[in-house]
């Protein structure tokens, strides 16, 4: 057996297994239950004490995955666990990351805080949806991304005449390293969003015409940015249209309008389960990634290799 823990909160319990499998281990047993007026209350149901922990746990909605994750830092840290590692897949409120008007808060901010003041030492996560959220840690902090999966998905296609479009200006850096590891073309699309949730293509910058189209994104939420391009990609004469994205959010009609999109398929990972089945969306495990990032953590060695993205 290795010479740490691995346990999990209730956010993404499969993806939690299939890390610990990965890394060659069992989950460790935790108990997680709600009281009837809806409070959570955590135990660890096994001696802690020395141990190099790693907590995985995803912070998407509701509030109480964040909550459990919280809880379950701070009782490590009382069970005197040597060292703390908050490994969240998926980092919710991180589209908070600035005030954009005026009254708002910066939750992305405040969430950094907290995890920070629970007694984490270290953050592992996935393609944050901002990256200079790192900087509102003042813990230790690794960024992996998902690049190395999605690559070798599509290098398998072998896709001709492939070309990356980035859904916004925001995303032309990853998609100009996809395009470079891919040997594809490069697009961007530009679009303006009336309100949030609300997204309207205005232009394609690039060519696209006769191409086969790779669409990246960090996240998918409610479908209109993503479905939008689809469609738009389609209008300037592109033939087919794939789409990757590492956080399958997909609130909403996101799996309608998916479904009704001119899409071959789209990939993502399992950072966050599914709501539902779709016939065009494939999930690729990001388990031995996050694997091999526990490993290397716990024996002090560089994870540098695992951030593959330029």
């Amino acid at each position: 057996m290795p010479g740490f823990k691995i346990v999990s909160g209730r956010s993404n319990q499969p993806l939690a297994a299939r890390i610990a499998k990965a890394a060659g281990t069992t989950l460790g047993k935790v108990q997680i239950r709600n009281f009837s007026d809806g409070e959570i209350w955590v135990k660890y149901d096994e001696n802690i004490r020395g141990e190099d922990l790693f907590i995985v746990q995803s912070t998407q909605p509701p509030a109480d995955n964040l909550m459990e994750l919280l809880m379950l830092i701070d009782a490590a840290k009382r069970a005197s666990a040597k060292r703390i590692t908050a490994v969240i897949p998926y980092f919710g409120y991180a589209r908070q990351d600035r005030k954009d008007q005026p009254r708002v808060a910066i939750t992305a901010k405040l969430v950094a805080n907290l995890i920070s003041q629970a007694g984490a030492d270290r953050v592992i996560t996935m393609d944050l949806h901002a990256p200079q959220i790192q900087g509102f840690f003042d813990i230790l902090f690794d960024h992996l991304y998902a690049s190395p999966i999605f690559a070798r998905h599509f290098r398998k296609l072998e896709i001709p005449d492939l070309v990356i479009a980035s859904p916004d200006v925001g995303g032309l850096k990853l998609a100009r390293a996809y395009a470079k590891r891919l040997h594809a073309g490069l697009v961007f699309i530009d679009k303006r969003r009336p309100r949030p949730n609300v997204a309207e293509v205005m232009n394609v910058v690039g060519e696209v015409e006769g191409k086969n189209i790779l669409i990246l994104d960090d996240m998918i939420d409610t479908g209109g940015t993503f479905t939008n391009a689809v469609h738009a990609l389609k209008k300037f004469g592109a033939k087919k249209i794939y789409g990757a994205c590492t956080h399958p959010v997909l609130s909403g009609k996101a799996y309608e309008l998916i479904e009704a999109a001119p899409l071959e398929q789209l990939i993502v990972t399992d950072t966050l389960p599914l709501g539902q089945p779709s016939s065009k969306i494939i999930v690729k495990s990001a388990a031995k990634l996050f694997a091999e990032a526990i490993i290397r953590t716990h024996e002090d060695q560089s994870i540098s290799k695992l951030f593959d993205i330029d």
